[in-house]
């Protein structure tokens, strides 16, 4: 074990270490620990990626979860920073999450963005900010609760470099739910009391273009936001639009619809997303009726 048992969020933590088949693997651990880690905690760890197992695990009985990381043996000390900030910042996190405090959006993309147009090795194409962000920084009534990043694969670790002050996961291969093995990593950007979490994953077995942008062959579709006086490429609103219907997200779909309708909506985009994400008939026709229903 590299470290714990340590306290965060109202869980009891530990960093380990193994080796399975001459690969290092790194493990998150975290057990609900009741009062002695002055919880209960808000709620589950899966939203952050987590698993939780169907057994109990090694460390921490039934009420636990975990996370793993492939890296190399050198990688202990960058594994155990993410590590202890994660755990520092878990109860800024849990309560954004499950008691809806305010998220620092704003602050959290100005320096997002401050970080990486410095890197020399990432250019404008390498990445751009996508999901809810992505809608907000157009001007939607939308409120992000964390900030997702499209990066390309050569662009991956040059971004944990940019942020790794930040990082709450180590950047690594790792297993997404949803996503599969993936090169991925995860920031918390802010102060352990406030900030915002960024996530950027790309899969390793999949081209990460098929599962997110497949209503068009050539990748997304891109349009112009301006933020803080900088022009940033991000994808249409149509995006968002379509994921919001896919989850069955229809209060917020009722409060986009009369927005993407001022905005100017390509609807042969949206037809095609909704088709790609296989969105449900009454979904689709409340997708339909929110955006028809602006001015």
């Amino acid at each position: 074990m590299l470290s714990g048992p340590d306290l965060g969020g109202g869980f009891l933590h530990q960093l380990s270490l193994d080796e399975e088949e001459g690969t290092t693997i790194y493990t998150y651990h975290a057990q609900d620990g009741g009062s002695d880690a002055g919880g209960p905690p808000a709620g589950p760890l899966d939203p952050f990626g987590y698993v939780h197992p169907s057994v109990a695990c090694m460390f921490g009985g039934p009420r636990c979860w975990h996370r793993r990381f492939r890296l190399e043996l050198a990688d202990a000390p960058r594994v155990r920073a993410a590590y202890n900030r994660s755990r520092f910042v878990l109860q800024a996190m849990m309560d954004q999450l499950y008691a809806v405090a305010p998220v620092a959006i704003d602050a959290a993309v100005r320096e997002v963005v401050a970080r990486l147009s410095a890197v020399t090795e990432l250019a404008e194409t390498d990445w751009f900010f996508s999901g809810s962000v992505a809608a907000w920084l157009l001007g939607a009534p939308i409120a992000p609760r964390d900030i997702d990043l499209f990066v390309l694969r050569r662009g991956v670790d040059a971004v944990g470099l940019a942020l790794r002050e930040y990082l709450i996961e180590p950047t690594a291969t790792t297993d997404w739910p949803g996503l599969g093995i993936v090169r991925a990593a995860r920031a918390f950007v802010g102060t352990f009391a406030a900030g915002a979490r960024v996530e950027w994953a790309v899969p390793l077995e999949t081209p990460k273009a098929i599962d997110a942008w497949g209503a068009t062959p050539d990748g997304p579709r891109m349009v112009v936001a301006e933020h803080d006086g900088r022009r940033l490429r991000v994808p249409r609103p149509e995006y968002t639009y379509a994921r919001l219907a896919w989850r069955g997200r229809r209060e917020a779909l009722q409060k986009f619809g009369p927005w993407l309708r001022s905005y100017g909506p390509d609807r042969e985009l949206l037809a095609a997303l909704l088709a790609r994400y296989a969105v449900g008939p009454e979904d689709v026709a409340l997708a339909g009726r929110a955006l028809e229903s602006g001015p």
